[in-house]
This record gives C-alpha cells, structure tokens and sequence, in this order.
C-alpha cells in the first residue's frame, strides 16, 4: 500500500515539474527569440528551436523529480524533528511570523510582478525569504510577543460584557491550583463533592506527569499512590457542579526545575490559590504572599470541639508513653490520653476531658477515668 502510495507522489511529482519545467522553457524561449542569433530563416525551424527549447526545459524537470523529492523528505524530517521540541506557544508564534512575513512579501511583491519573465520568479524568491526571517524574528522575540498577548487578553476581560467593570481581584479569587499531595491524599474530592469547593480547580500538566511516574513506580505503595491521585482526578471531573481545567503550562515554559516551584510560579500568574497537604509547600507559598489551602488545616478545623470538664465514651486500645497510662482514638483519629488508664486496656470507659493540647502535628486530648462504661 505504501509502495504504491509512493510510486503515485513520485509520478505526480515528475509530472509537476516537467510541466513547470515546459512553461520555462516557454518562456525562456520567447525570450531568446528575439535575439539576433536565433533562427528566423524558415517558420519549421522557428517552431523547431521552440519545440527544443520547451522539451529540453520540461526533461529538465522530469530529471531534478527524485532530487526534489529527496530534498522535501529531508525538509520534512527536519521540520518533523524540530516540531517535536516545539510547544504549542511556540508553534502558535511560528505560524503568526510566517502570516506577518508573507504579508509583507507580497506587498513589495506587487510592483516586482510587472517585471516580464522574471517578476514571477522574484515574487516567489521574495515570498520565501521575508516568510523565514518573519518566522525567526518571532520565535527568537516569543516572550515579548506572549506577554503582549496577556496584557491584550487582561485588556479584555476588563473591558468584557458591554462595558461591565470588574474588579481585577474578582476575577482570580476563584482558581485554586490542585498539587500532586492533594490529590494523592483524595480528601479534595469528599470536600468538593458536599460543594464546599467554589470556581475552578486548575490541575497543571507537570503535576500530571508526577501522578504518572509515582504510578509507574516499582514500590507498590507509591505506585497505589499514584494510582488513587488519577483516579481522585477522574472522579473529580465527573462531578457535575465542578469546573476542572487542565493546564498545558510545562516546567520549561515556566522556567522552573521543580514541580513545588511550578506550582508557585503559576499561582503567581494566575494569583490564584493552591490547595496542598504539603507542609514545606505551604510555607514556601505563605512566605511569597500566596494563598494556601490546606487540607490538613481544614481537617483539624472541623474536629469536634471538646472542653475541660466534658464526658465521653472511648475504647482504651494501648498503654501509654507515661507509666500507667491508656491511649483512645476519637472517631476523627484524636489521640486521648487516658490518664490511668492502663488497667482498662481493650475496655469500653467513661472518660473526662481534663485538658487539650494543641501541636503541629494535631490535637492532643487528656482525661481520667470516670467510670467503667457497661
């Protein structure tokens, strides 16, 4: 099939330029015959040099088909190899250089076309140059081009719906950029569900790519890990009342190394909010003045508050670090201290609450034994 496919572009193409060749060879011949030397003494010889000139020209052609084609394959790997290093900025800058160069090209080809015999040739030749320099000249000026464009599109947005002022602060309160440990944690998902999450959750592409590698992990563990962040991902854009983006923004573009450093750089473009279980994120993100969302801090909010002098019922289930002491868990996971309560490990008691204590890790509670529970 792809032989076949390639012996037709190769006859296509052989028949192109012989044609093309046949047309020159036209031309050059009309040109040639109004020279002193060309042969007028009988019409056969006349149309006979014509019809050596024209043949010659379109077997020409015929003969340079394979170099062309050769010459295009090459262009193509080449062309094919450099795409795979360009982003879609990149491409999108590209092309607007080549619109902006031909443009160009051909209003100063208009007066070069009424040139005979070669005004055609010089259009082209014209076409090709300034179409290149346009595409280069953007390429290497792509930050400058990029950053006009967000001034243009923040221009916009003020200015959207008949006149409407927003205020600038309005527009950004309402993205919250989703980090690796969010999603791996899952608890995002439970919060999102009940509606506690407003505007748009934005996942950027590198922090895909990291759920991917720790899933393609060889340790089980990280590898489940990273398996339940893509589903939480999954899950999260099946929810109807719930704006998910992906955003194509890479490392590269973004000048940075790492994913945390991404992160910050995006939700300073966009200043929007991160939404993390990442203590050393939190803080990096904290002290450059950006909003955070733990999900950690949302976590130990929403325990139930407990005061000195309250009853309740736990299971004593270890001793303590303390001599004679129990240790009980909350239905939150709450550690409580029972104070003697070693003797009622794997009992059912009634405890009262004597003191709490709260710690970067979480909350710690302290009661004693009031009574054995029934």
């Amino acid at each position: 099939m792809q032989e076949g496919m390639g012996r037709l572009v190769n006859i296509i193409i052989r028949t192109l330029l012989s044609i093309l060749g046949a047309i020159a060879g036209y031309q050059l011949a009309q040109y040639l015959s109004g020279s002193p030397w060309w042969p007028k003494s009988t019409l056969m010889l006349d149309l006979s040099m014509w019809g050596l000139v024209i043949v010659f020209s379109a077997f020409i052609g015929y003969l340079l088909a394979p170099l062309f084609i050769r010459g295009i394959a090459r262009i193509g790997q080449i062309f094919e190899r450099s795409l795979q290093s360009f982003t879609w900025q990149d491409l999108f800058v590209a092309i607007l250089g080549l619109i902006v160069g031909l443009i160009v090209a051909n209003l100063l080809a208009m007066p070069l076309s009424a040139i005979p015999n070669l005004g055609f040739y010089l259009a082209i030749l014209l076409n090709i140059i300034l179409g290149y320099i346009g595409l280069i000249i953007f390429l290497r000026r792509k930050d400058e081009i990029v950053s006009m464009w967000s001034s243009f599109e923040v221009f916009r947005d003020r200015f959207h719906l008949k006149g409407k002022r927003t205020r600038e602060e309005d527009m950004h309160d309402n993205i919250k950029i989703l980090d690796t440990s969010a999603l791996i944690d899952g608890r995002i998902l439970d919060i999102a569900k009940v509606g506690f999450i407003e505007g748009t959750l934005c996942i950027p592409a590198f922090v895909l790519l990291e759920l991917q590698a720790i899933a393609d992990s060889t340790d089980p563990l990280r590898r489940a890990k990273g398996r339940r962040g893509m589903e939480v991902v999954e899950d999260l854009q099946k929810l109807p009342d719930v704006k998910v983006e992906i955003l194509e923004q890479t490392l590269k573009e973004l000048k940075v190394d790492t994913v945390d450093e991404g992160l910050i750089e995006l939700a300073k473009k966009l200043r929007a909010k991160i939404i993390t279980t990442d203590y050393n994120l939190n803080k990096i993100a904290s002290i450059q003045g950006l909003s955070v969302l733990n999900v950690n801090d949302l976590a130990n909010a929403l325990k139930p508050v407990l005061i000195p002098g309250e009853t309740l019922e736990v299971d004593v289930i270890k001793e303590g670090k303390e001599p004679n002491q129990g240790v009980a868990y909350l239905t939150d996971g709450t550690m409580l201290v029972v104070e003697d309560g070693e003797k009622y490990i794997g009992k059912r008691v009634e405890v009262v609450i004597t003191s709490l204590l709260q710690t970067s890790a979480g909350r710690m509670i302290f009661g004693r034994v009031k009574r054995e529970a029934n």
